[in-house]
């Protein structure tokens, strides 16, 4: 862990040496459409699927994670509100924002009505989530109603209706702006679709983004931790910059669910490393 400790506290400055080289370092500032936007970090619930809410809470402290999107895993879908917010005032305790419901899975009208109420009942006003295709009509009503806004989740080459963010992009292009993209980056990795390439195109309706890594451009390729696999995250950090993204970036962290604190600590550092270097060199 000493270690560990070592490579965060210094990963600011050797992430500013190796970016001062990189094809992007003439962007300016200027050329931002919200230059002084901070970019929002978080973490995606399921990066704690095999925890128990108080070793959830424990490593959102120890980490400093502000930002949460929520499974059913800690805020059962049957909670009463009470039994909801009680949960909801843990993680406030420790510095945790709970931002978004998800990811959940829709295959019928009752799925998008659980989700919906269940989006209300703990306070959210997104739910990350991945609906047959057909409900996107019967989404687009609830989104309406509720004033709830819905990232659909694009899963890999595996994913029957949106394994790439242009399939969910084709599909929700002519839907209520409410509803969006979950650009998941190592799931656009996998399924051969460069990521920063896919923001850009489609940043207009991504509003949410789950930030990882892998070790390769194929549907078996293997979680890391941030900066060790081949996604070029300054890349995509600054094209975040440039384009004035204003939605949460999520660590998803899933290489080892049975014990993802240093995974986490890690990936954290190296995005907040990033970040800071683009600062420094003012070519964000």
């Amino acid at each position: 862990m000493n270690n560990r400790r070592l490579f965060l506290k210094s990963s600011a400055a050797v992430l500013s040496t190796a970016i001062a080289g990189t094809s992007f370092a003439k962007a300016k500032l200027g050329e931002q459409k919200n230059p002084k936007t901070d970019l929002q970090l978080g973490i995606a619930g399921y990066s704690f699927i095999k925890l128990s809410l108080e070793d959830t809470i424990k490593i959102a402290r120890q980490t400093g994670v502000t930002e949460i999107s929520i499974k059913d895993k800690h805020i059962p879908f049957n909670s009463t509100k009470e039994e909801a917010l009680a949960v909801i005032e843990k993680f406030r305790q420790v510095g945790s924002n709970i931002y978004a419901a998800g990811m959940i899975t829709m295959k019928n009208e009752q799925d998008v009505d659980r989700a919906f109420d269940y989006a209300k009942n703990i306070g959210v006003d997104m739910i990350i989530a991945s609906p047959d295709i057909f409900l996107l009509n019967y989404i687009e009503g609830k989104v309406e109603k509720f004033n709830i806004r819905m990232a659909i989740h694009n899963g890999g080459p595996e994913e029957k209706w949106y394994p790439t963010p242009k399939a969910v992009f084709d599909n929700i292009k002519k839907c209520d702006k409410r509803i969006g993209i979950c650009l998941d980056i190592g799931h656009s990795q996998r399924a051969g679709v460069n990521p920063n390439q896919a923001y850009n195109q489609y940043a207009n309706r991504v509003i949410d983004i789950h930030i990882k890594d892998v070790d390769a451009a194929k549907e078996d390729a293997h979680d890391v931790e941030l900066g060790r696999g081949i996604i070029d995250i300054p890349e995509l950090v600054s094209s975040l910059y440039r384009q004035g993204y204003t939605g949460k970036c999520s660590v998803e962290y899933q290489k080892n669910l049975d014990d993802p604190l240093e995974g986490i600590a890690e990936s954290f550092g190296y995005f907040k490393g990033i970040c800071k270097a683009l600062k420094h060199f003012d070519i964000r």
